[in-house]
């Protein structure tokens, strides 16, 4: 049975990150570990000394006193191809509510690595690396991605005609489909996130994320140093582990 490809899908390289929702502050980390010691305290004693607040989020992070840094959260809206949320949900401590296919007709918004992705991997596994692509590399990729996206998306489009569930429909949609979700974590859990799915020359162990998860990464990370610009510092001066 041959499908006919009269249908336009949209082609995007890069991905979305949106905080539409927050509650944390570096205050948060400095009430959670004081209270141990102190008690309760006013917003005007946690900012008293400045110093001694960034001395003592150092000193948790450096040693290794986590939880201090889980009073707090942050939901991200995330749009990114299906593979991302893949590797996303294997962070377990977050919160997620994705996109339906079984409940909404999913629309023809496709991946393709734009000019900057490194498409040749060399090496052998647990040692490679990834170099630029040739001009040819680039161009068979960008036809065969739009090529098969087109096809998938026709059959996908040709059966809900014919009245089949979205939810069966949609299995021959590839996984270059963007999908979309609200991701809730705390500053901890967003840590740990970031030393696995961001490369960084700060970092006390390497990491080798796959771009397109480390681009989701990287946009999360510019969003949090805004709110929580001491943790953030502690987190990069402390070897990029999350405590």
């Amino acid at each position: 049975m041959s499908i006919e490809c009269d249908v336009m899908v949209k082609l995007q390289s890069d991905v979305t990150v949106e905080l539409v929702k927050h509650s944390a502050s570096d205050s948060d980390v400095l009430w959670a570990a004081r209270v141990s010691t102190a008690g309760e305290q006013s917003l005007e004693e946690i900012h008293k000394d400045p110093e001694k607040s960034k001395g003592l989020i150092n000193f948790l992070m450096r040693d290794r006193h986590g939880s201090p840094f889980e009073h707090n959260s942050m939901t991200f809206f995330i749009s990114a191809p299906i593979f991302v949320f893949r590797e996303f949900h294997r962070h377990r401590v977050w919160s997620y509510n994705e996109e339906s296919g079984r409940y909404r007709e999913l629309q023809p918004n496709f991946y393709v690595p734009g000019p900057d992705r490194k498409l040749v991997q060399q090496g052998r596994p647990g040692k490679y690396e990834f170099v630029d692509g040739t001009p040819e590399q680039y161009d068979l990729v960008s036809s065969t991605m739009e090529d098969a996206y087109e096809h998938a998306y026709a059959a996908y489009q040709k059966m809900l005609e014919a009245g089949v569930a979205r939810e069966v429909a949609r299995a021959v949609l590839p996984v270059g489909l963007f999908s979309s979700m609200y991701a809730t974590c705390n500053a901890r859990a967003l840590m740990h996130f970031l030393s696995l799915r961001t490369k960084d020359d700060r970092a006390a162990v390497p990491s080798f994320p796959q771009r397109e998860i480390e681009m989701v990464g990287e946009k999360m990370e510019a969003l949090w140093a805004e709110l929580m610009p001491l943790t953030h510092a502690a987190f990069n001066a402390n070897g990029r582990v999350s405590p």
